[in-house]
């Protein structure tokens, strides 16, 4: 029985047909027995988000068209124009694409971890009207375990690539403790939404949000429990803001060298952290000439942006390679976790030993001992950690006649080429 993945995606379709042939909740409790109940598949489960719809069936068919004529006839779409969109994956092909998805590694935004959770909250669609089995069950363990390996071994989501975290990540390291400062939000957009929900994950407390449609502003203010302001309230509201972050549509700025220098006089020069996302600018540029103001504009954040996709793509190329020897087990082993999961353990295991001994021997070396003595004890050591429990087992295996688990270690170890 294979894995047949069946779907389209960001890159495949415009929103306009991805927005016909996505399922919400209350869709899957009809959807996924209708499926299982034509008789093609025996499990499936659907992924649905904004940027993709998939259909994972365990099947003995290989034949994908079936769920192609599926979703052409329940949504009502031409067959020869979903088609065009369409893609599938069997076998092999279908569990890498699965494992690259909970990676991150398909996405939009490379790296981005909202794609894990999407693809957990599938299969437990699935559980909960029950139309998954072993093999959705082992793929979903093995998927979950898979992308939390990567992220740890590859730090493929460390380094942020949007403007609107990378603008909060800049906040935090200006700031001590950022969950102190008060933010000033000008604009009521997309973007400074995203940038009201990455201060609320950093722990800020206190909102402003101002925007020229005042109803706009009270709309977003009300989602995230902030503070409307009417534009004409900025120059008192910047006075008690430590972080300024605008995105309006206006063609002339909103806020002049003036405002912002008797702002600063009432804050006895108090730094403020701004951050200009707009085009054209909504900050005067002659801003960024005060003292205690630290300005950024969308062209200084693109340029960490740009920096930090090409560490992303670095870490991703590690990613794929991790991911190929992962899946290669769990299809060997037809397609069982048990020898994935100690693999992983085992990894796991040998990471947290290395990463201890690191640690100390950095340690070390920042107190300015001889590097050259720092390297050998902590090749000693590492050595030593990773070699005492099997050193235990062989000589337990010695004095009770376990000839099978010295062949084991033997085998394991490769110490045949050592005699």
């Amino acid at each position: 029985m294979d894995l047949t993945v069946v779907g389209l995606n960001h890159r495949t379709a415009p929103v306009s047909l991805r927005e016909r042939i996505a399922f919400d909740s209350n869709q899957l409790a009809e959807v996924l027995p209708a499926i299982k109940e034509t008789g093609c598949c025996d499990e499936v489960a659907i992924l649905s988000t904004c940027n993709r719809t998939e259909i994972l069936i365990y099947t003995d068919h290989r034949d994908s068209n079936v769920l192609v004529e599926w979703l052409s006839d329940y949504h009502s779409i031409p067959i020869g124009e979903l088609k065009k969109s369409i893609y599938s994956f069997v076998g092999r092909e279908a569990i890498l694409h699965i494992m690259r998805l909970a990676c991150g590694l398909d996405s939009m935004v490379l790296g981005e971890p909202q794609i894990f959770g999407q693809l957990k909250d599938c299969f437990n669609q699935a559980k909960i009207y029950n139309t998954i089995g072993s093999n959705l069950h082992n793929l979903s363990q093995t998927a979950n375990r898979i992308a939390k390996l990567v992220r740890t071994e590859t730090g493929i989501g460390e380094n942020t690539v949007s403007v609107a975290s990378t603008s909060v990540a800049l906040a935090k390291q200006l700031f001590t403790d950022i969950s102190d400062c008060n933010a000033l939000l000008i604009g009521a957009g997309e973007t400074i939404e995203l940038v009201v929900e990455h201060l609320r994950d950093a722990g800020v407390k206190k909102l402003m949000i101002s925007n020229r449609t005042f109803a706009n502003a009270q709309l977003l203010a009300r989602k995230h429990k902030a503070q409307a302001l009417n534009l004409s309230a900025i120059p008192h509201a910047l006075e008690n803001s430590d972080i300024l972050i605008s995105s309006t549509g206006s063609m002339l700025p909103v806020l002049g060298k003036g405002t912002v220098e008797r702002a600063l006089k009432q804050r006895r020069h108090k730094p403020i952290f701004m951050v200009d996302l707009a085009v054209p600018r909504d900050i005067e540029p002659e801003v960024s000439h005060l003292q205690d103001v630290y300005l950024y504009s969308i062209d200084d954040l693109q340029d960490i942006v740009t920096g930090n996709i090409k560490l992303r793509e670095e870490a991703a190329d590690q990613a794929e390679k991790l991911i190929n020897d992962l899946v290669k087990e769990y299809i060997d082993n037809d397609p069982s976790v048990e020898a994935l999961d100690t693999l992983l353990r085992f990894r796991k295991h040998h990471e947290n030993l290395k990463q201890i001994e690191l640690e100390k021997a950095l340690t070390s070396l920042a107190k300015g001992a001889d590097p050259k003595a720092v390297i050998k004890k902590l090749a000693n050591q590492l050595t030593n950690k990773i070699i005492h429990n099997p050193s235990l087992k062989i000589k337990e295996a010695g004095t009770i006649h376990g000839e099978e688990l010295l062949k084991v270690i033997d085998s394991i170890f490769l110490l045949e080429d050592e005699k």
